[in-house]
């Protein structure tokens, strides 16, 4: 075989194992239809039941997944618990107050059952939080899937996560750093609006905010009373108030996924294989 001709054959090749990878690296609403058919409506009946006992179950689940996708991408690491080597995210300051993961160990056992080492955790939370969403008169979407789990978790990583005491600065390069836009901002920033937010999280708006002694001058005025008879100054920080946003998930559920050969499936949410 001559040199050109071998340089045109490797060259086919290589253009070859880059088609296979990227198409491996490509999430699908498709993923499971041959492995597991039932994904969707196995989850769907964890979550309603679930819903029926916790009504804030979605916005619980749908906080999870926000949190997990900002810290290495939506790979499911915040699930893992501390064992050796792995120093859980549940432990860091912006996850302490994260929960709703006995729901996805019971989607998981679920799961387990009817397609074993099949659908990844990760996968788990985006497809809850898509029933969830809807369930409770949200928009629905068609859910990309193909995620894998991290091996690791990376608990200094979840200063990642954008906090309610930053500025517009800080959360605007927090999204970008991860690929999302302006417009992917405010509509996962309304995504925490799906639930209930604690006073502590923006009292300093009501009253004090940036040490002005005067409230958020962008706040409602009417809403600001609102939320002032809720979370008096000086009052209950852990009350609950209700916000008013709905969400948009697709580019988030997408941030550098573990896909193909990378990570695996665990069998249990809560550690590695």
């Amino acid at each position: 075989m001559s040199s050109s001709l071998i340089s045109i054959v490797a060259a086919i090749i290589l253009v070859t194992i880059c088609v296979l990878e990227n198409s491996n690296a490509q999430l699908s609403s498709t993923f499971y239809t041959t492995t597991c058919p039932n994904v969707t409506s196995v989850v769907r009946g964890v979550v309603e039941q679930a819903q029926q006992n916790d009504i804030r179950i979605g916005a619980k689940l749908i906080r999870v997944h926000f949190h997990d996708c900002f810290v290495n991408g939506c790979d499911g690491s915040i699930m893992l618990d501390n064992a050796d080597g792995i120093d859980s995210e549940k432990d860091a300051v912006p996850n302490q107050s994260t929960d709703g993961y006995d729901v996805v160990d019971d989607i998981k056992t679920a799961l387990e059952n009817v397609c074993p080492g099949v659908v990844s955790c990760a996968d788990i939370l985006a497809i809850a939080s898509q029933i969830l969403v809807s369930a409770n008169g949200g928009p629905t979407w068609e859910v990309q899937l193909g995620r894998r789990d991290s091996r690791t978790a990376n608990r200094a990583g979840t200063t990642a996560i954008p906090s309610p005491f930053e500025n517009l600065e800080q959360i605007t390069k927090k999204f970008s750093d991860v690929g999302l836009d302006s417009t992917d901002l405010v509509a996962l920033s309304g995504a925490h609006t799906f639930g209930r937010a604690r006073c502590v999280t923006f009292v300093h708006r009501l009253y004090n905010f940036s040490g002005s002694g005067n409230p958020d001058p962008t706040i409602d005025t009417a809403y600001l009373e609102t939320l002032r008879q809720i979370c008096p100054n000086g009052g209950n920080g852990g009350t609950l108030a209700d916000l008013d946003l709905l969400i948009s998930m697709i580019n988030m559920g997408n941030i550098r996924p573990l896909t193909g050969s990378d990570g695996e499936i665990r069998s249990d949410c809560k550690r590695v294989n």
